[in-house]
C-alpha cells in the first residue's frame, strides 16, 4: 500500500529544490523502472503493481523497498497523465567528468540547453552513438526533471553527464590540445570539414546559439547547411536535430 505521505515525498520531486536538498530524482514508466534496476544506479523504492512485480521477478532479488500497491494508487502518485505499472525513486549519481576523462573521445557540451525535452532527446541521442560523456553548461535545465527522464527513455543511466563552468572546461580543453567544434549560422559545412575522431562538440541555447563567452574558446565553427529549394526554408533547426545530425556525421568519419 503506497501511503497519503510517500505519495506527496514522490509527487514533491517535481521541484528542483527538493531533488537537490533529498538527492534524489523519480522514474516513471515500467520499462525505465526496469532499466534502472539493472543499471548501477542505487535506487531508494519502487512501488509497483502485483502484475509488473510478478513480470520482472525481482520480488525476492532486490536490495530496496518494495511497494506493491494498486494501479490507482501509482495514478495518485504520478506525475504522467497515463502513468504505467512501476515507478522507483532513485539516488543521484556523483557527476565526476574531467577534462582527462575525456581525451581521445568524441564528446557532447550544451550551453544553456533549456528545453527539458530537448535535453532528454540529446541525452538519448548520445546513448545512440556511443557518446558516454556529455558536458553542460550550469544553466542547462536540470537532468532529473522528470520530463528530461522521460525523453531520454532510460539513456540517463547510461550517460556520465555533468554540470560545470563550461567555459573554463572548455579552456582546459584546448589546453590539452583536445579540438572544440561548435555550431554556428556563419560556421563552415559540416559535410565539407574535415573531422576528428575525437573531440567535443559545443551545441548552444535554443534561440540565441552559443554564448559569447563559449565562443571564444571554440576554435573549429561548423555549420549544418540547408538543402530548402527556395529562401523560404525554415531559418534554423531544432537544437535536438541539430546534435544528431552533427554527431552521426562525426561518426561517421571515424
Amino acid at each position: 500500500m503506497l501511503s497519503k505521505n510517500k505519495i506527496k515525498f514522490i509527487q514533491s520531486l517535481n521541484r528542483k529544490k527538493v531533488r537537490d536538498q533529498e538527492q534524489l530524482f523519480l522514474v516513471e514508466g515500467n520499462k525505465m523502472v526496469q532499466e534502472a534496476i539493472e543499471s548501477d544506479f542505487q535506487i531508494e523504492f519502487v512501488c509497483a503493481t502485483e502484475g509488473f512485480i510478478q513480470e520482472t521477478l525481482f520480488k525476492n532479488e532486490h536490495d530496496f523497498e518494495l511497494i506493491e500497491c494498486s494501479g490507482d494508487e501509482i495514478k495518485k502518485a504520478s506525475l504522467l497523465q497515463n502513468p504505467q505499472q512501476a515507478l522507483a525513486v532513485i539516488k543521484m549519481p556523483k557527476q565526476t567528468v574531467q577534462i582527462d576523462d575525456i581525451k581521445n573521445k568524441f564528446t557532447l557540451a550544451l550551453d544553456f540547453i533549456q528545453d527539458p525535452g530537448n535535453l532528454g532527446t540529446i541525452i538519448r541521442i548520445a546513448d545512440w552513438f556511443g557518446i558516454g560523456h556529455i558536458l553542460c553548461s550550469e544553466n542547462t535545465v536540470d537532468c532529473f526533471n522528470p520530463k528530461v527522464i522521460q525523453a531520454s527513455m532510460g539513456a540517463i543511466f547510461r550517460i556520465n553527464l555533468r554540470y560545470t563552468n563550461l567555459a573554463e572546461s572548455i579552456s582546459k580543453a584546448n589546453k590539452s590540445n583536445i579540438p572544440v567544434f561548435g555550431t554556428f549560422l556563419e560556421g563552415e559545412n559540416i559535410y565539407q570539414t574535415k573531422l576528428p575522431s575525437s573531440g567535443i562538440l559545443v551545441m548552444g541555447n535554443e534561440g540565441n546559439g552559443i554564448s559569447a563567452e563559449i565562443e571564444k574558446e571554440i576554435a573549429h565553427k561548423i555549420h549544418i547547411p540547408s538543402f530548402a529549394n527556395s529562401n523560404k526554408g525554415s531559418e534554423s533547426l531544432n537544437v535536438a536535430t541539430a546534435t544528431a545530425i552533427c554527431c552521426s556525421e562525426f561518426k561517421r568519419r571515424e
